[in-house]
């Protein structure tokens, strides 16, 4: 059962000496290369996430989507999901955002469909998740070859997560080697290997069957069958010493009677002292109290002991003096309230005449009055230039006729009619510009519904200043009165009555109750007398000092009791080592207890050859499988750092052209001029630009590797110029055309960028 657990992986790496690859065809994923139908993400079902419920997002398309929103849209929110329902919700740790809802708990599924275009039910892949420890449901083989900390570093990328790539050889190592075309990744084949191989040399408690625990187990077995034999020896001194053990416990029966009279004698003292004590603590106490009661009265009489402050001209105020007041108090409220009623007939009539004044501005002619209208219009018009015409018409030839005959005349008349004529237009024009009768009337209502309003409002001022000017006389009579704090208000002044009247009433009260505290006081005194002279005879009685306390009898007790005691465990520990030499002593006749240890300490060795021989075997399986790895690496990674120069070039425009590893493995981008930089030492936005190359470069290298599990990009443009916005967009289209690439982004110049490296790509808007 043991060698089952590593000879897979052994064969993985040794069937051929070295890992091999299949060929790219068989790795792209669409039918027609290799036969392999590519699965992508279609729809993201948010049952409870965030903010977000009950939200359907999608569909997306088998390459390039791109996902534009605004601020608080929900972008990130949608990007955590996915990762999210394929790889666990993110734990609580610090202030990290977890998206856990404030009510319920994060539940949701996603739809894997077929770029072969299948609708068929039977081809759609759903997986769902809801509590972690419930763990992933549907089919869990779409994310069998990625681990959580693989998609966080490859696929599911961020801003900041741009700004540097931890362990990439290992991680270059790990993505590439885990779609080999073994049955086992030789990452993970390698990983397991050393875990083995821990567990056969761990020195932890739980591992018992590793070398370093087993020989130790053998070793204490050793020691075992030593003291066994040893035991055999010590057995026969002990048969002599329970010989002697019998003569020495009758002894210490006499002193134990003697101690257990004594504390019994005191005992019965310090129970009658301390219930006197307690007796006369309780009366001191309710002496105190009482002495803190009078106290309280003395202060109160020289002070207000009311809630809240009260004026002293109310303290001093007779039954008589209180009635007046209050019926003055109530002669002012009912003016208050006729002034306040007369204020709203103002506010009522004044809002009723504004209502009816509004609604005569807003009142029109009827529909038959203004055809009407239009009619007398019509003909005044056509008569008002008609006459004019006519009389020009006739006046400007008589007048030239005159003038040729030399008649004056006729030129007077002809110069007569053409006068005429425009003092007739003069008249159609101040026709037209009167209003017609049935205006005059409607603006007459208006006049007067205004008037009416402004008197409305007249009256409404003049209500509110008496009531102004009568609340400042009834202020002013509260404050002559005492009754400043009720700020005007009638029920704050009957409350303040009611309170000095209360406060009278404590005082004369307060007189009662000292006289008896008084009493109690003096009663409490002889009873306290009493217990004392009680307590120092029950003291006197045990042989004890008058004014013992009970603490000093508790020590004379526990001296008694150590004493006691001390002789009780010795004749216990006698008893019992009495017994145990008679128990052990027959059970040591029929004990086979060192054949038994010979027995597992054979068991023990024969354990700890096998462990080793296993170990043998583990060791040189993880030096072949290193080797192997070291092969595989040396044909893989060049190619993702020469495509990743390519992509960094692309992005760059050029300006970058090379990415390589220093031998402290430290990525290094090389300059079009030949000089190279660490990337620590590079801008942020070419930071960023080559660690997005190194991604890319790997995932398209390792393209068999998480098919189905989209490349999400979360705003990780921000950073770029339009120039490099551009190319790095080409980039993210070259990685869509063998991956699913989801970009989130609330930048329009982003979403352009995409769109014109890739026309076709799906766009979303959330």
């Amino acid at each position: 059962m043991r060698e089952a657990r590593y000879r897979p992986a052994i064969f993985a790496c040794t069937a051929h000496g070295r890992l091999q690859r299949r060929g790219r065809n068989a790795r792209l994923g669409p039918a027609g290369r290799g036969g392999i139908v590519k699965r992508f993400l279609e729809t993201a079902h948010i049952h409870s996430y965030g903010a977000l419920r009950n939200r359907e997002i999608g569909p997306f398309g088998p390459g390039l989507n791109v996902v534009h929103g605004s601020n608080e849209s929900g972008k990130s929110t949608v990007a955590s999901f996915i990762g999210g329902v394929l790889f666990g919700w993110e734990e609580a740790r610090g202030v990290r955002n977890t998206y856990r809802p404030p009510e319920g708990h994060r539940a949701g599924s996603l739809v894997f469909a077929s770029e072969d275009g299948d609708q068929r039910p039977a081809n759609r892949d759903v997986v769902s998740r809801g509590h972690n420890a419930d763990g992933l449901h549907g089919n869990a083989s779409i994310v069998a070859d990625l681990d959580n900390a693989t998609f966080k570093t490859m696929f599911h990328l961020t801003s900041d997560k741009l700004r540097s790539l931890h362990n990439t050889s290992e991680v270059t190592a790990r993505l590439l080697t885990a779609g080999s075309g073994t049955g086992t990744s030789p990452a993970a084949a390698f990983v397991e290997l050393e875990q083995q191989i821990a567990a056969h040399t761990s020195k932890a408690e739980d591992a018992t069957l590793s070398v370093v625990r087993l020989g130790e187990r053998l070793e204490a077995k050793r020691s075992e069958v030593s003291e066994a034999l040893q035991a055999v020896e010590h057995l026969k001194q002990e048969d002599r010493e329970r010989e002697e053990l019998a003569e020495t416990r009758a002894a210490s029966l006499a002193s134990l009677n003697e101690h257990n009279t004594r504390i019994e004698e005191l005992r019965i003292a310090q129970s009658h002292v301390q219930s006197l004590d307690a007796r006369i603590a309780e009366m001191r106490e309710q002496e105190a109290t009482l002495e803190a009661e009078r106290q309280e009265l003395a202060k109160a009489d020289h002070g207000n002991s009311a809630p809240t402050p009260i004026d002293p001209r109310l303290l001093t105020l007779d039954d008589t003096a209180d009635r007046l007041l209050r019926d003055k108090i109530e002669e002012l409220a009912a003016e208050k309230e006729k002034l306040l009623r007369a204020v709203d007939r103002a506010k009522e009539n004044s809002a009723t005449s504004s209502a009816a004044y509004e609604a005569l501005l807003e009142v029109d002619e009827s529909e038959a009055q203004r055809e009407r209208s239009l009619r007398n219009r019509t003909s005044q018009v056509v008569i008002s230039i008609l006459l004019p015409l006519v009389f020009v018409a006739a006046g400007i030839p008589v007048f030239v006729h005159g003038r040729q005959i030399q008649s004056l005349s006729i030129t007077a008349l002809g110069i007569g009619m053409v006068v005429l004529a425009f003092f007739l237009a003069a008249g159609a024009i101040v026709a037209l510009t009167r209003p017609n009768r049935g205006s005059e009337a409607l603006t007459e209502r208006r006049k007067d519904a205004q008037w009416v309003m402004l008197q409305d409002k007249k009256k409404l001022d003049a209500n509110v200043a008496e009531h102004e000017r009568f609340d400042r006389d009834m202020r002013s009579f509260f404050r002559e009165r005492g009754l400043g704090d009720a700020d005007g208000s009638v029920r704050q002044a009957r409350s303040l009555l009611d309170d000095a009247r209360e406060e009278r009433t404590r005082r004369n009260e307060r007189g009662q109750r000292s006289s008896a505290i008084d009493l109690r006081l003096s009663s409490l005194q002889e009873s306290l007398s009493a217990l004392e002279q009680d307590r120092r005879a029950q003291a006197v009685k045990a042989g004890l000092a008058p004014d013992v306390a009970p603490s000093d009898i508790e020590e004379d007790i526990r001296a008694h009791a150590m004493q006691r005691d001390a002789l009780a465990r010795a004749c216990d520990e006698m008893n019992q080592r009495y017994g145990e030499l008679n128990e052990r002593l027959a059970r040591a006749r029929a004990d086979r207890t060192l054949d038994e240890l010979k027995l597992q300490y054979q068991q023990i060795l024969c354990e700890l050859r096998d462990r080793k021989h296993e170990l043998v075997v583990l060791m040189l399986a993880k030096r072949m499988l290193e080797k192997s790895i070291l092969a595989w690496e040396s044909r893989s990674q060049p190619e993702v750092y020469a495509q990743a120069s390519e992509l960094l070039g692309l992005m760059t425009g050029g300006t970058w052209t090379g990415v390589a590893t220093t031998p402290g493995g430290r990525i290094v981008a090389t300059r079009n001029d030949g000089s190279a930089l660490e990337a620590r030492h590079l801008s942020l936005g070419t930071c960023q630009q080559l660690y997005l190359a190194l991604r890319i470069a790997m995932l398209l290298q390792a393209e068999n590797v998480g098919r189905a599990i989209p490349v999400i990009a979360d705003d990780i443009l921000v950073n770029f110029d339009d120039e490099r916005r551009r190319s790095s967009a080409r980039a993210l289209a070259l990685l869509a055309e063998r991956r699913q690439v989801i970009v989130f982004t609330c930048h329009r110049a982003t979403l352009n960028a995409l769109l014109e490296a890739k026309p076709d790509a799906t766009c979303l808007e959330l």
